[in-house]
């Protein structure tokens, strides 16, 4: 796992699988793509595959080692729903969240037909669990409100948005059974442009519909120079978290073992 992680909104990361593809105009400046390019053909790097998608099992049991409850961003550098990931392995990532419930799970996707589908029939016992929260990307109107309309469809607890990078205003579009939304601009070199009447339309529809809003980022090339101050404040709503009492180190160790037995780790 990644502690103290540098994402606004979340406290660590943890990568069972790693890479992905490319599917929508939200993807084309991938931050997770041009990280793990960086290292393609190093020796004995993690990301020595560069962004070629790759399984790592050895990874599903970290959360059962971490003794302090945290928000944890599931697959930073991945998705965990596209295509190539066998439904045994989602099964297997599904069974780890929700053993290890002390911490707080954020699953984010832009696969969110196969989102709906899986958490309605064989994942629907993790799609209850209010410690692991559900999410979909959105950048625009085309790609992005569908994602919204399967979330709404899918038997979650907690669904949430992550809406960034914002490449164009959304309209009116609905937030019913939302429970979060997150909002930023695109950064890194190439970074298109957010205008702040886009950020400000989905604010106030959160506002609207009574959905905690997180102001993310403006983004830009040097995206620290512009800070994340939307209209002379900083907005850092979340969601309600669930607090579940940490076991004892020796039954996470079990809870790990019983774990690497069941994946065949």
């Amino acid at each position: 796992m990644s502690l103290n992680s540098n994402i606004e909104w979340t406290d660590a990361t943890w990568n069972p699988v790693r890479g992905c593809t490319k599917i929508s105009p939200g993807c084309k400046h991938c931050y997770a793509e041009t990280f793990a390019e960086r290292f393609r053909g190093v020796k004995g790097h993690p990301y020595e595959q560069g962004f070629d998608l790759r399984l790592v099992p050895e990874k599903l049991t970290e959360p059962f080692l971490w003794r302090s409850p945290k928000l944890v961003f599931v697959n930073s550098m991945s998705d965990l729903f596209q295509p190539g990931v066998p439904d045994d392995y989602i099964e297997a990532v599904c069974k780890v969240m929700v053993k290890a419930n002390w911490h707080t799970f954020q699953v984010l996707t832009k696969r969110s037909e196969r989102l709906r589908e899986l958490l309605s029939g064989r994942m629907r016992f993790a799609a209850k669990q209010e410690h692991i929260w559900w999410g979909v990307s959105v950048e625009d109107q085309k790609y992005g409100l569908p994602r919204i309309g399967d979330l709404q469809e899918t038997p979650a607890s907690v669904r949430f948005l992550s809406i960034e990078p914002l490449l164009e205003d959304l309209g009116a579009f609905d937030l019913s059974g939302i429970n979060w939304a997150i909002v930023g601009g695109e950064s890194g070199p190439g970074a298109r442009p957010m205008l702040e009447k886009w950020v400000i339309s989905v604010r106030d529809r959160c506002y609207e519909s009574r959905v905690p809003f997180f102001f993310k980022q403006w983004g830009g090339v040097r995206k620290a120079k512009y800070g994340r101050l939307l209209e002379g404040r900083t907005y850092d709503e979340y969601p309600k978290r669930i607090v579940s009492p940490i076991p004892e180190r020796a039954s996470c160790i079990a809870y790990a073992r019983e774990a690497m037995n069941a994946f065949r780790i």
